[in-house]
């Protein structure tokens, strides 16, 4: 073809396109192929799955890694069985390990996921009495009646604040969603490190102090800990590409066009006098996408769009009129994927294959995570807060036969308060990795860097080049409630299921929705749910 042709574009026509192959999306297109809708899901790479996808990370070595999202809590059971998903969601028989010292004494405190006798003893060895496992004990007791009222209403339409029932008058509920969590986290506990542990849940994926008057870190607290009303996380055997391999498997058998290798480049909803070949709903208005494939052109008509991207990746796709001008988002969470030849003897002494089984946080005490957080806000990043997490404990699947009957294992590091705009220079990756193990070696028996097969570290900005994430924010942006505040409008299924955008033939069905952000399917259950609503089915 001369090069100053234009390809012609090829023409497609739906009821509806999905924008993004992530999981909720296939969640979503699932729903609506199933009720008997023609849709066809874009996605930019060559392959769906999005953020929850696993990868041979390591050419050299036979791992698949859960490259991005790594661990399930949110994801509903009922719609695992409404789907048909054959997925294996395992315990963790760890909770949490986190060393500290205390006398010039190495130690660590030892959570259980079933609280027994062991985790009162670790309790004891740090504070001294049992004063400090009794609080804790009751604070997530207290939670969980919260999480029991909550989780139920998570694949409904968005209940009211009075609809939550007796969870609004109790303590907890000042505690979580009134006031600033680190409030409470003081008052209840008398311990540094114990204060740290549990106000961690609140900073995955946020960046904001325990005392923020925004309560930013109060909702990613909650939604941390609601899932199926327990707040279990557990490991998906196979990795995550497991989940999202059986996503697109039960979206293909249902019908669902999947078109990978096209990038979306404009989005326009219709005006009502415009004419629409939309297909079964049959509505004069419309939305149409333009995009790039690997055949060239693409231009797709359809009824309704369902965003599975990022708002404001969203919003920059639309034409300038319909734009919104919303805020960009800024990730601060950094990724580092490890592949070692075994586990580091610790210096405590501990067992690593029980220290490393769950989440092992790393100075992540509640003085130490706010005064990290204040550094970064100057643009600063003077030490490595985080945690690891072990999956190959749990499952061994992900290795192959090989690299299996060795001792080898998988680590995965989540390090707090690492902000976008602090990472962006060549340097950040291997300097912040630098600052990791330095981190880590504080509290083992033997430097971990020897042990290291492999490393991957992953900014917010390589996480916003791999999947389109802007500033690299996991959740799209933050949290909000799960539930609708009494002046809230409610008057569409869009707005009742959480889903809305500024235009009526657009919903969110991604992380970006009002009960987005992990692995959970949520948004996409909810977004096809508003739709088939809508649409009187």
């Amino acid at each position: 073809m001369p090069s100053d042709e234009v390809a012609e574009s090829r023409e497609e026509t739906a009821d509806v396109v999905v924008l993004g192959g992530g999981h909720n999306a296939l969640v979503a297109a699932t729903y609506l192929a199933r009720a008997g809708l023609d849709v066809v899901l874009l996605e930019r790479l060559d392959h769906v799955g999005g953020a929850a996808v696993s990868a041979r990370t390591f050419p050299e070595h036979d791992a698949r890694l859960s490259r991005y999202s790594y661990l399930v809590s949110l994801m509903p059971e009922a719609l695992v069985r409404e789907l048909g998903l054959d997925l294996e969601l395992r315990s963790r028989g760890t909770a949490s390990y986190t060393p500290y010292e205390r006398d010039g004494e190495p130690r660590g405190l030892l959570v259980e996921t079933d609280e027994g006798e062991a985790t009162r003893v670790s309790f004891r060895a740090l504070t001294g009495d049992d004063d400090a496992f009794e609080a804790w004990r009751a604070f997530y007791g207290e939670v969980g009646g919260l999480a029991a009222a909550v989780a139920p209403t998570l694949l409904q339409p968005l209940p009211r604040v009075g609809d939550l029932g007796p969870a609004t008058g109790q303590p907890v509920w000042t505690d979580v969603v009134e006031r600033p969590l680190g409030e409470a986290l003081e008052r209840r506990f008398a311990d540094d490190v114990v204060r740290g542990v549990v106000g961690t849940d609140g900073l995955i994926g946020t960046f904001a102090s325990l005392h923020d008057p925004s309560l930013a870190q109060n909702r990613c607290f909650l939604y941390h800990l609601v899932g199926n009303g327990t707040g279990e996380w557990r490991v998906p055997v196979g990795g995550m590409g497991a989940v999202t391999g059986e996503l697109e498997r039960v979206a293909r058998e249902a019908g669902v066009r999947i078109l990978t290798g096209a990038t979306v480049t404009r989005v326009k909803q219709l005006e009502e006098r415009e004419a629409c070949d939309c297909g079964d709903p049959g509505e004069e208005a419309g939305v149409v996408v333009d995009a790039v494939g690997d055949d060239g052109p693409l231009h797709v008509s359809a009824a309704y769009a369902l965003s599975g991207i990022a708002p404001h990746a969203l919003d920059a796709l639309l034409w300038p009129d319909d734009q919104a001008g919303l805020p960009r988002p800024s990730g601060s969470q950094l990724k580092i994927n490890l592949l070692v030849s075994r586990l580091p003897r610790l210096r405590s002494g501990d067992d690593p294959t029980v220290a490393f089984a769950g989440t092992f946080h790393v100075d992540e005490a509640m003085s130490q995570v706010e005064a990290l957080h204040a550094a970064a806000e100057r643009g600063e990043q003077p030490f490595a807060s985080g945690e690891l997490y072990c999956h190959t404990l749990t499952d061994r699947s992900i290795l192959g036969p090989e690299l299996a009957a060795t001792d080898a294992q998988t680590l995965t590091w989540f390090g707090l308060h690492t902000p976008y705009e602090n990472l962006l220079d060549d340097g950040a990756a291997e300097r912040e990795y630098r600052r990791f193990l330095t981190a880590i070696d504080a509290y083992l028996a033997e430097p971990l860097e020897p042990l290291v097969l492999g490393v991957e570290v992953k900014t917010p900005a390589d996480v916003e080049q791999a999947l389109a994430m802007p500033g690299g924010h996991i959740f799209h942006g933050d949290l909000a409630w799960p539930w609708l505040e009494d002046d809230e409008p409610a008057e569409t299924p869009a707005q009742r299921w959480g889903v809305a955008t500024a235009h009526d033939r657009i919903l969110l069905c991604g992380s970006g929705a009002r009960r987005g952000g992990a692995v959970s399917g949520i948004a996409g259950h909810n977004a096809a749910h508003a739709l088939l609503e809508l649409l009187g089915r």
